[in-house]
């Protein structure tokens, strides 16, 4: 606690000191009162000021409860507005002139008209392209693609501009990894193999869009290099009572299906919401490993494994939201899942002097079985201050996350000739784990002068993990506890932070200048070895970006971060995690934080077309590595912390509309990645390459209500660490249609339609020889129906987004 009253104490200095230099809050110079069809105050309504000289935007407000709006105009000239809402039709203002800075202007009273355009008419005219293009970010529309259907959100990623996801779930964007996952604004605080389960898990039937984020501001947690991966969950945007039913099923290798049901009721205070997906997902896996284990003389590995994975997910989402009056509402949010699955494996290893001699053979069978349940609550309250945007928002989350993974071993050594050389070894591994998340954090922001908005806020989360090894082997008839792996790991922490952002508005430039100031105190105990690494440190992490308007077709952006990864706990965590008695993975207890600078500059081009150029330098980068145990000749994978990595990177997007029926939208990502350690496990390390990720994605109109996409994919061989990683590419083709009067949408896809995406990979360590060729069931025919039912008559209920955005992005699904 006295640490966060440390913070708190800084986070009112800032809010001071940046108030010091504006000025008191302004005063609205352009004014206006919007009314519905029953002459009564119609509030959200949006309001957009135009120039009426070019009619270029201005400024967008929203109308209060009384139907008033305001704008802080500065400069002298003629405007008018333009106010829309859902159900009517938009209106359009007299012109106003300001002929003195100082002077204020009334637009006066304004009557919307009811809409004669009914819902399904609506819904029509309105398509989102599947890419956008935004100031800070680039959106994936997922929701009207039909490629996306049947999909799991880890398979949705891969398809995104400058994002890669490897055959072992490592997800990387514009070459690093790092990357941090959230979901509607928050952190999963889960470790990398949890989050990948989680995407794995969750259904594209359940996504609305994808946000990536490469340089995010103060505002959003420090963690992340190499930047942010926002998912939009789908919500009901209409009143009433409504939902849709959504069933797909897929077949590759293997039978796979989801089912979801969402609905939503809204009264004037009042909305109810909730929703549940089912899925069940069946997959084969094939590795092959050839290695050689250098000595007197070198010795020979040949590895093959074949693994088959069933998992049954359910996924829920429950809340409400009460509008205590125009201002001010409070809201509940629970939401959670209950997974469970199996894994049977197979690895035969071959052993000899030469890849053409064989001495012996190791076959390990292998059976695990995984049940991981996580629920989390939210708190949540919002209030609006002023017309002008003015808000304070305030979110306490708590989640609870139990995990247990069993494993089952079989050894069986033997000649060439199908005797053993020893009798089989059994050993089985019980893993139970429990996560405790706790958070609350406040936001608040503010227009101090007509030119300069104020955002700050605080964050507190405690985190505390318990992860139980226990080991053990089959001695005679009875099982014996194994002392040399079974062990407890218990890793707690805190971070407090405090941000606060300014933003100046000048005629053609905007500048925003950040700072967070984060305290982390952590302690992870292996009780076992009673081995015990504790840290406490604070970190300063400033932002910068700046957007200049050169014309009204040409922007330019220059924007700076730095940046902080801590180690993800499964990272951290020691245990030993066995293939077989050759090959095996384990964390690293002292593993330190990672340190990011991170440039970009940005051009845009006519509102869509963008090129950005990018810097980074990473110090003390925590990557994964793939290292000989010669004691042992055994390989084992683990993460290290190398000295530097240093990474430029290019992205183009373009969009191209080649005919009315059809629209492309293509992306090129080229980077140089480099990787120096003169000290990892007794061998220097100094790598680097250039390389590039293409895809272009193309939909084809073939009739209204009837279209098609095909999308591909390339991604050239690139060097990370201490791996080699060869050239990937695939090809996805997808139908839609909208049947029954448009409330419903029936859609085909294949995914990876000539079977190419795999993962091959070999050693960049020096001195160490393997390769490595992995294949994924990736070849997937899926077929999806939709069906959105109900009665659309209120505006939509509000985004939530709560505290938890960055601790549950290091946990297990």
């Amino acid at each position: 606690m006295k640490n966060l009253y440390k913070i708190s104490f800084l986070f009112i200095l800032f809010v001071t000191v940046t108030r010091a230099f504006a000025q008191t809050n302004p005063k609205l110079n352009v004014s206006g009162v919007i009314l519905d069809e029953n002459k009564k105050p119609a509030d959200y309504v949006t309001v957009v000021l135009f120039k009426a000289s070019d009619s270029s935007v201005v400024k967008t407000a929203f109308t209060d409860p009384n139907g008033l709006f305001g704008f802080n105009v500065v400069g002298k000239g003629s405007y008018f507005y333009k106010a829309s809402n859902m159900g009517y039709k938009t209106f359009k203002s007299k012109t106003i002139v300001l002929t003195d800075e100082n002077q204020k202007a009334d637009f006066g009273t304004a009557q919307l008209a009811a809409s004669t355009q009914n819902l399904k008419e609506v819904n029509v005219a309105i398509t989102k392209p599947l890419i956008e293009r935004k100031m800070d970010k680039i959106v994936m529309n997922v929701s009207n693609s039909s490629i996306m259907t049947g999909s799991t959100a880890l398979e949705v990623l891969q398809k995104a501009p400058g994002v890669s996801v490897d055959q072992n779930d490592k997800i990387s964007m514009m070459g690093k990894q790092g990357v941090l996952i959230q979901l509607d604004g928050k952190q999963t605080y889960m470790s990398n193999a949890d989050v990948a389960n989680l995407l794995r898990n969750m259904q594209s039937s359940e996504i609305e869009s994808i946000e990536l984020i490469t340089n995010p501001s103060s505002k959003y947690d420090a963690s992340g290099n190499s930047g942010i991966i926002n998912i939009k969950t789908k919500k009901n945007k209409s009143g009433g009572t409504n939902g849709s039913l959504t069933g797909t099923a897929g077949y590759g290798r293997n039978f796979r299906g989801n089912a979801g049901l969402n609905l939503n009721h809204r009264t004037q205070k009042l909305n109810l919401f909730g929703n549940y997906n089912y899925g069940r997902n069946e997959r084969d896996n094939m590795i092959a490993i050839d290695r050689v284990s250098n000595g007197t003389p070198d010795t020979y590995f040949m590895q093959v494994g074949t693994s088959h994975r069933k998992q049954q997910n359910n996924n829920f989402k429950a809340g409400l939201d009460y509008f205590i009056d125009k201002k001010n509402t409070i809201g509940v949010l629970v939401n959670g899942y209950f997974n469970h699955g199996n894994e049977t494996a197979v690895n035969n290893t071959l052993i000899g002097p030469s890849f053409n001699q064989v001495d012996s053979s190791l076959i390990t069978n292998s059976l695990q079985a995984n049940k991981y349940n996580n629920i989390s609550y939210n708190l949540n309250y919002k209030s609006v201050l002023d017309t002008a945007g003015s808000e304070i928002s305030a979110d306490v989350d708590y989640s609870k996350y139990k995990g247990n993974d069993g494993s089952n071993y079989e050894n069986d050594y033997r000649f060439p000739n199908g005797s053993s050389i020893r009798p089989i070894r059994y050993t089985r591994n019980n893993t139970p784990s429990i996560i405790d998340i706790k958070a609350f954090k406040i936001d608040y922001n503010v227009s101090l002068s007509k030119t300069v908005k104020l955002e700050a806020g605080l964050k507190s989360s405690w985190v505390k993990t318990d992860n139980d090894l226990q080991a053990e082997m089959l001695a005679g008839n009875a099982w014996q506890n194994d002392v040399k792996r079974s062990n407890q790991f218990i890793y707690d922490e805190n971070v407090n932070a405090a941000y606060t952002n300014i933003n100046k508005q000048f005629k053609n430039t905007s500048v925003q200048i950040g700072l967070r100031v984060e305290q982390t105190n952590s302690k992870g105990n292996l009780i076992t070895k009673n081995t015990v690494v504790e840290r406490d440190y604070w970190d300063f992490f400033p932002t910068l970006f700046v957007q200049q308007t050169l014309s009204k077709n040409n922007q330019l952006g220059f924007s700076y971060s730095r940046r902080i990864d801590r180690p993800s706990y499964d990272a951290l965590n020691p245990f030993i995690y066995y293939l077989d008695e050759f090959t095996y993975s384990k964390g690293n207890p002292f593993l330190n934080p990672q340190y990011t600078h991170n440039f970009e500059l940005s051009y845009t081009l006519l509102q869509k077309y963008m090129l950005s150029i990018g810097y980074s330098r990473i110090n003390d980068v925590i990557a994964e590595v793939i290292l000989p145990d010669a004691a042992n000749q055994s390989l084992y994978q683990t993460n290290a912390n190398i000295a530097t990595n240093i990474s430029y990177n290019a992205n183009l997007n373009v969009p191209v509309q080649i005919t009315k029926w059809w629209q492309t939208n293509n992306n090129l990502n080229v980077f140089y990645l480099s990787f120096e350690a003169p000290d990892l496990a007794g061998s220097a390390l100094k790598t680097g390459k250039t390389s590039f990720q293409f895809k272009s994605q193309h939909t084809f109109t073939i009739v209204s209500g009837f279209t098609a996409e095909l999308n591909g994919s390339y991604e050239s061989p690139l060097d990370y660490g201490t791996l080699s990683i060869k050239s990937r590419y695939s090809v996805d083709a997808g139908l839609s249609k909208t049947l029954l009067n448009k409330k419903a949408s029936l859609k085909l896809a294949l995914s990876d339609v000539f079977n190419t995406n795999r993962n091959n990979l070999s050693s960049a360590y020096p001195g160490l020889k393997y390769e490595v060729r992995q294949k994924n069931e990736t070849q997937i025919g899926r077929i999806s129906f939709t069906y959105r039912f109900g009665k659309n008559e209120i505006k939509p209920a509000r985004r939530r987004s709560t505290g938890t955005e960055a601790e549950q992005g290091r946990m297990k699904n």
